[in-house]
């Protein structure tokens, strides 16, 4: 294999943004032995990467990140964790090397996330650097397929679970969001700008004041990849959290894209949903019946 195109054998820089991610992800790094530097963005990274990190950048030092990654001799970068907000654009007016570059960025922070994903990832490798994706690095981290814990779906959550998928596959397209989910036959809940969490904090106030009606543990919420999106960043993810506030809405388990989705902390939440009675199903959208 030539070396130039192994990715394991090249210097990673780890742009990392909010969430546990970015040290699960240094963890399988130095696991499999490769060289890496953790950049924290300024305002999202918590704490705990803040302490591991080279360097802390803001949105208005791009000009600085680039220095950094070439005084380093990072070649790859990956961007991982959440971004809480959309910089705007007095963020980005930070130095010489930003301004330089201030028309490609402005063009960047156009259109919907999907656009401004891509042109990030532009901008990276505009300037010579390659952008990888967790599969490239830790692959161990997605989902695989079937069901992932010790619950098993039943006939009625796959009814429910396909339904969802549907209405991800439509969402998917508007360029809307990467979740859904259906109870008893019906959709019940959409995922918009306020994510994952917050749907599943409406889903449950729908239950308790009887707009969802469902004897027992009944519902599945579904999370997938956009159409034609790119899996290096934002990919669909779910953690413990997620288990707690699909329990509170009384759901009764969560599908996930097979490869195409993260599963954060994966012991911990694999083990929260099996004390829970939540099934946990890694979905291959052409084997989608009981029985596979």
């Amino acid at each position: 294999m030539d070396p130039a195109s192994d990715v394991s054998c090249r210097r990673l820089a780890l742009v990392a943004g909010n969430g546990t991610l970015p040290l699960q992800i240094a963890h399988a790094l130095e696991a499999a032995g490769r060289p890496f530097q953790i950049v924290a963005i300024k305002g999202e990274a918590d704490e705990a990467t803040r302490l591991r990190a080279a360097t802390e950048l803001g949105w208005g030092e791009i000009g600085r990140l680039y220095a950094f990654l070439g005084k380093t001799g990072c070649e790859d970068v990956l961007l991982i964790g959440g971004v809480s907000k959309r910089p705007d654009f007095t963020s980005i007016l930070g130095d010489f090397g930003t301004l330089k570059r201030l028309p490609t960025i402005i063009r960047a922070l156009a259109g919907g996330d999907d656009s401004l994903l891509t042109k990030v990832i532009r901008l990276f490798e505009d300037e010579g650097f390659r952008v990888v994706g967790i599969k490239d690095v830790a692959p161990q981290l997605l989902a695989s397929s079937g069901v992932l814990g010790k619950v098993q779906p039943a006939d009625a959550d796959w009814r429910d679970l396909q339904l969802a998928l549907k209405a991800t596959e439509k969402l998917g397209e508007l360029d809307i969001g990467q979740a859904a989910v259906a109870v008893g036959g019906r959709v019940v809940a959409l995922e918009g700008a306020e994510g994952t969490d917050l749907m599943l904090e409406r889903c449950a106030d729908l239950k308790r004041v009887g707009r969802i009606r469902a004897k027992g543990r009944s519902g599945v919420l579904v999370k997938t990849a956009k159409p034609n999106q790119d899996l290096r960043v934002d990919l669909p993810t779910v953690g413990p959290r997620t288990i707690d506030l699909a329990v509170a809405a009384g759901l009764a388990g969560i599908a996930v894209e097979a490869q195409g989705a993260l599963i954060a902390e994966k012991e911990q939440t694999l083990g929260r949903a099996n004390e829970a009675g939540l099934f946990i199903v890694g979905i291959d959208r052409t084997v989608l019946e009981p029985d596979n």
